[in-house]
């Protein structure tokens, strides 16, 4: 079957690529083999596609053609490995190897912010871009699955694919742009039952072709929206949707300390209204998307007038959540005649979020570098997926997978990250592995369980025992 456009006069008359893609004669290279990208591999191979992957990182190749990538979800390595063995999935460095053997292409490289200008950084997906415009066909399908401020994809990556390939989107080329919409850990079921997949195009053949792809994918179906940027504002909005109701969590957990009751009773009976949804309080929102989105939708609205003042308030407030965890860990450890400066602390959890192993903006390293800068020179840090973390290393501070190496001989320990393994603690058993009657305990994810009415324990959001 031929698809035929008609755009600005101009008709293409090509094989369609969706149709071609499933047949087996051509695949699809996914640009990007982070979270995303290999989940994203691992629901297309799943439905029988030929894929190829590209990543610069050639560590990261190397260590899957060997076997010895370490992956968050069992599922997402099967699927991976598995298409290795069979040759379904090859994986490379360079970005043109494969480009002719694929008529769908697809970018989940993330876009990185200024933390200090708050600026946003095209760099990765204008280098992506060019890749992709080098070995753009005729006929191809891109879609873009990266988080985006609105406007990225008809005003950064088509240019640059333009330029590149001497072709035009929409005329010779379909552009989509199609956000991921996974929570790591799960992602793989995000991707093919959990959530219907949103697409949008730069004209209406594009975003039917980005629909009749996924429809093929996900089982929820498609949502089809009206234009590229209402699809990557929507993204946004989901993100800045749980950002904001974070930090009203988190200011409500507060100020139940003070006021004395348990926030975690207050929530379960409020959010037993139909129309309430309060989040968790923790000590701050990392990850690579919810602490970015807020500045992505910034970083437009702004030079367009408009200040998002709320979005920014919440912002705000939970990127001082690290700081307002180690205020009360502080008072709690004075209470008890200890201070951090000749303290051994122990540090339970890196990762930003608990049972995955990623530490990108994670709350953990600026609660840890405000313990250095109070002085504490003894910190371990444990977690039970992270195995190697670049900030820690340049703190100076030690990471461990044993329990028992973290909590022996420790005066503290802070529970950070609300991982499964750390829900089985109890009391005793840090008391145990600690070797130490009288530790410490501030949990700020409401995480330990408190087995023998332990006193010298505090969490957030739950009015203090001690005075």
């Amino acid at each position: 079957m031929f698809a035929a456009t008609l755009v600005s006069g101009h008709v293409m008359s090509v094989p369609d690529p969706v149709i071609k893609v499933f047949r087996g004669e051509c695949g699809v290279l996914v640009y990007g083999l982070g979270y995303v990208g290999l989940a994203l591999t691992a629901a297309y191979l799943r439905k029988g596609l030929r894929v190829y992957g590209v990543d610069k990182n050639s560590r990261k190749v190397n260590e899957l053609t060997s076997r010895s990538f370490k992956f968050v979800e069992k599922k997402v390595e099967e699927a991976v490995y598995r298409g290795l063995e069979e040759g379904t999935l090859r994986v490379t460095t360079e970005a043109l190897e494969f480009s002719d053997k694929a008529c769908v292409k697809v970018i989940t490289v993330p876009i990185h912010l200024d933390w200090l200008t708050k600026e946003v950084d095209y760099t990765s997906l204008i280098e992506v871009g060019e890749s992709v415009g080098e070995g753009l066909r005729e006929g191809d399908l891109v879609i873009l699955e990266s988080s985006v401020p609105p406007g990225t994809t008809e005003e950064v990556l088509k240019p640059v694919l333009e330029r590149v390939s001497g072709l035009l989107a929409g005329e010779d080329f379909y552009l989509a742009y199609s956000p991921e919409r996974i929570y790591v850990g799960h992602a793989l079921e995000d991707i093919e039952d959990n959530y219907p997949k949103i697409v949008s195009g730069v004209n209406r053949e594009s975003a039917e072709l980005a629909a009749k792809f996924y429809s093929r994918i996900s089982s929820k179906g498609v949502i089809k929206l009206s234009s590229v940027r209402a699809a990557e504002f929507s993204k946004l909005a989901e993100g800045v949707y749980r950002d904001v109701n974070i930090a009203l969590s988190n200011e409500l957990a507060m100020l139940s300390e003070i006021i004395g009751v348990n926030y975690y009773e207050v929530r379960e009976a409020a959010n037993s209204q139909p129309y309430c949804h309060l989040h968790l309080p923790g000590p701050g929102v990392g990850g690579p998307c919810i602490p970015v989105y807020p500045y992505f939708v910034a970083n437009v609205s702004t030079r367009k007038g408009f200040i998002p003042r709320l979005l920014l308030l919440a912002r705000n407030i939970n990127e001082f959540m690290p700081y307002e965890t180690l205020k009360r860990f502080e008072k709690f450890m004075r209470s008890h005649s200890l201070r951090i400066s000749d303290s051994r602390i122990g540090v339970l959890g890196v990762a930003f979020r608990g049972d995955t192993d990623d530490t990108r903006l994670s709350p953990s390293h600026d609660f840890i570098a405000l313990l250095k800068a109070r002085g504490c020179r003894d910190i371990i840090a444990h977690d039970p997926l992270v195995t190697r973390d670049e900030t820690l290393e340049q703190l100076g501070v030690p990471l461990t997978q044993d329990l028992r190496v973290a909590l022996e001989g420790r005066d503290a320990a802070v529970v950070l990250t609300k991982h499964t393994e750390y829900s089985r603690l109890t009391t005793e058993d840090i008391v145990r592995l600690s070797k130490n009657p009288n530790i410490l305990i501030y949990d700020s994810v409401n995480v330990v369980i408190n087995n023998n009415k332990y006193t010298k324990i505090e969490k957030l959001g739950i009015p203090a025992l001690t005075p």
